[in-house]
């Protein structure tokens, strides 16, 4: 079998691939050339690779990679895309990866295209030939901004009546090697409230968008409260539903009635809360405010929703991995791709090398330390859900 770069040279071409993922256009950019990288890579392990463009977003590719037959197995999943970078606050060229005090530093290192290069240097070093159930890797477009990637993989395997047919996934997002089993949802709203301008010297001439949006504010705090109070769950540090307002823009100068106001906000739910429900109850309270106030309020997704994400603890590959970790399932506050998994009937975890907090950060990088305990867990996993049979995974159990 050809031999592959090393593990520190595919990780150098991944990051010198710009894949930056933004909702702003002068940011975004596609991720096809880190798709070829690892499509000409895994083929030359053996793996038969489809790259998939993803519908209605130009130049933004999944890549679904797959060893061996069968219905079960294990996908080893990560995103190749990056978040854009601040310039001139980066010691470095972001897009050359630097080793600096046991360090490696690059867009990407470890959100997360560090992740793909340990996953093949792991299996290149594994005898792969005689596979019980099947290996995938999966690479996805966009997570950083829309999920699109992800969203367009869960559309094509009802379409194609489970396209990826394993039964576990890992995905690599960067948790410090501590196995997580769930993270909240996340939503992105904007309130638009149109009234009428006039003179401020006399109200009567016009509706005020900004008393309008006061009402509403006043109204969402409320349901805040509501939240706050009905709804917990102690494995979370902020052990409830959030919901922040993020900007607001209206007006335009003090002597005219403000005419039209904007306020954006995320609501960040618990698992086993519903986005849709709790939009239809946010949609549910501002007719009234419209009628009092003469206006017309407007609610507005900024991007589509993301599912909170949760799986078992009881779950097969979460204790697998607390057992090659050494350390108790987690929870997080960031989102994934998890749950989108999740629909695909996949049990999954999020479990990655290097920290959150060096993510989406000027200088970001990955220690060196965690690659080799990273690889151990990637071996095991291997090993107990595609090298094994179910009887002898089964046996293990016992043992």
């Amino acid at each position: 079998m050809p031999t592959l770069p090393s593990l520190i040279n595919m990780m150098t071409q991944l990051i010198a691939s710009p894949s930056i993922s933004c909702s702003q256009a002068h940011w975004d950019q596609s991720n096809k050339g880190v798709i070829q990288l690892l499509e000409s890579w895994l083929s030359s392990q053996g793996f038969q690779c489809e790259v998939m463009p993803v519908p209605d977003h130009l130049g933004k590719f999944n890549l679904i990679a797959t060893l061996g037959t069968g219905d079960g197995g294990l996908v080893l999943a990560g995103h190749t895309d990056t978040v854009p970078y601040d310039k001139g606050r980066w010691k470095s060229d972001p897009f050359t990866l630097e080793e600096r005090e046991q360090k490696l530093y690059g867009l990407g290192s470890c959100d997360m295209k560090g992740f793909f290069a340990i996953v093949l240097d792991t299996i290149h070093q594994m005898q792969l030939a005689d596979l019980k159930q099947p290996l995938i890797i999966l690479a996805t477009a966009d997570e950083e901004s829309s999920m699109s990637g992800a969203r367009a993989l869960v559309e094509q395997n009802k379409a194609e009546q489970n396209k990826i047919k394993a039964r576990y996934a890992l995905i690599g997002e960067p948790t410090s090697l501590t196995p997580i089993y769930a993270h909240k949802g996340i939503m992105m709203e904007r309130i638009q409230i149109t009234g009428q301008a006039g003179h401020s010297s006399n109200p009567s001439l016009g509706n005020n968008a900004l008393d309008a949006m006061h009402a509403v504010m006043t109204e969402l705090m409320l349901f805040r409260q509501d939240l706050k109070k009905n709804y917990r769950d102690a494995s979370f540090v902020i052990d409830y539903p959030t919901m922040n307002f993020g900007c607001i823009h209206g007006g335009d100068n003090p002597n005219r009635i403000c005419g039209h106001c904007e306020l954006e906000f995320d609501l960040r739910a618990l698992p086993g809360m519903s986005n849709q429900a709790l939009m239809a109850e946010i949609a549910g309270i501002l007719p009234s405010i419209e009628e009092k106030t003469g206006t017309i309020i407007q609610l507005n997704s900024l991007f589509p929703d993301v599912p909170s994400f949760y799986t078992p603890v009881e779950s097969d590959i979460i204790k697998a991995c607390e057992a090659l970790t050494k350390r108790q399932a987690s929870t997080v506050a960031f989102a994934t791709e998890g749950s989108f998994l999740n629909q695909m009937g996949m049990e999954t975890l999020i479990l990655g090398p290097g920290s959150i907090d060096q993510a989406h950060q000027p200088n970001e990088f990955m220690a060196l330390d965690q690659i080799k305990p990273m690889q151990q867990v990637i071996r095991g996993l291997i090993e107990r859900f595609c090298l094994q049979t179910n009887v002898q995974r089964n046996e293990d159990q016992r043992a």
